[in-house]
C-alpha cells in the first residue's frame, strides 16, 4: 500500500492504435500494473499529438488517423517502480517511459467495507469431493417446469453445497439428433449441463431424487480435489463477540 512521503511517478506514452498479443497496448501495460500490485493508475487518451516519427495525431474529421496518442500514469514507492519498470520497457515498444520523483502528501484511502474485508486472515481448504455432471435438454420438463430449474430447486432443498447451470450451442444425445442454437434451425431444444462439486456422501443420498426426475439424460462422477479460499469469519466473529 503506498504510503505519504517519496514516492515515484511513471508516464508511460503509447499510440492507442498499439497492440500486444492481439489486444490494446494501453490495456496490457494496464493488466499488468494491476495484477502486479501498482496502487492505481489510470489511461488518458489526447486529442492530438505527436511522437519520434513525427506524424500528427489528432481527431479532427479531416485527418484519417485514429491512432490518437494515450497516457498511462502511476505513483508508486521506489522499490516497486525499479521492480516493475524492466517489463514496462519491453511492453512500451516505441513508446515513451518518463519516471518523476515526486511527494505522497495524503495516499488514497481503502472504503471501510473493503478494508474490513481484506484485513481477515484468509484460510486455504483442501479435500476430496466427486464432481457430478448432469447433462439434458434444454426442453426437457419435470411437473411443468424446466428441469434444469427443478433440479437446482431439489438440490437447494437438499443442501447440496452449490450447482452452475452451463447452456451448450451445439450438441447430441442418445437418439442421434443434433441440438443446434440458432434463429434459422427449427430446433430450440439446446444442450444442458448442471455441475455440481459436493462430497459423495450427500451425492449419494440425493440420487434417489435424481433418480426421480431425470427420465432421460446423462449423468457423470469424477473425483476432484477442492482447493477452497475463504476468509475465516468465525474468528472475526469471536473477536466481535468479545467486544461486545
Amino acid at each position: 500500500m503506498l504510503n505519504a512521503g517519496p514516492a515515484k511517478k511513471v508516464i508511460i506514452y503509447v499510440g492507442q492504435e498499439h497492440q500486444y498479443h492481439g489486444q490494446s497496448l494501453y490495456s496490457a501495460i494496464l493488466n499488468f500494473l494491476f495484477f502486479h500490485g501498482i496502487s492505481g493508475a489510470s489511461v488518458v487518451r489526447g486529442i492530438a499529438g505527436f511522437g519520434a516519427d513525427h506524424h500528427l495525431h489528432t481527431t479532427r474529421i479531416e485527418v484519417l488517423t485514429q491512432d490518437l496518442p494515450i497516457k498511462i500514469e502511476f505513483i508508486e514507492t521506489a522499490e516497486k517502480v525499479e521492480e516493475v519498470l524492466p517489463k514496462l520497457r519491453q511492453l512500451s515498444g516505441t513508446g515513451l517511459i518518463e519516471v518523476q520523483d515526486t511527494m505522497v502528501v495524503k495516499p488514497a484511502e481503502v472504503s471501510k467495507k473493503k478494508e474490513a474485508v481484506e484485513a481477515l486472515p484468509a484460510i486455504k481448504r483442501e479435500g476430496k469431493a466427486k464432481l457430478m455432471r448432469i447433462y439434458i435438454g434444454e426442453n426437457d420438463k419435470w411437473h411443468g417446469q424446466p428441469l434444469h430449474k427443478a433440479l437446482i430447486e431439489s438440490m437447494r432443498a437438499n443442501d447440496i453445497a452449490g450447482v452452475t447451470v452451463y447452456q451448450g450451442i451445439l450438441g447430441y444425445g442418445a437418439n442421434r439428433r443434433i441440438h443446434k442454437d440458432s434463429a434459422l434451425h427449427l430446433s430450440h431444444d439446446r444442450p444442458v449441463m448442471l455441475s455440481v462439486v459436493e462430497v459423495e456422501e450427500k451425492l449419494l443420498a440425493y440420487f434417489p431424487i435424481l433418480d426421480e426426475m431425470v427420465q432421460q439424460g446423462l449423468v457423470v462422477l469424477s473425483d476432484v480435489d477442492i482447493i477452497k479460499y475463504t476468509h475465516n469469519f468465525e474468528t472475526t466473529e469471536r473477536r466481535k463477540g468479545a467486544r461486545s
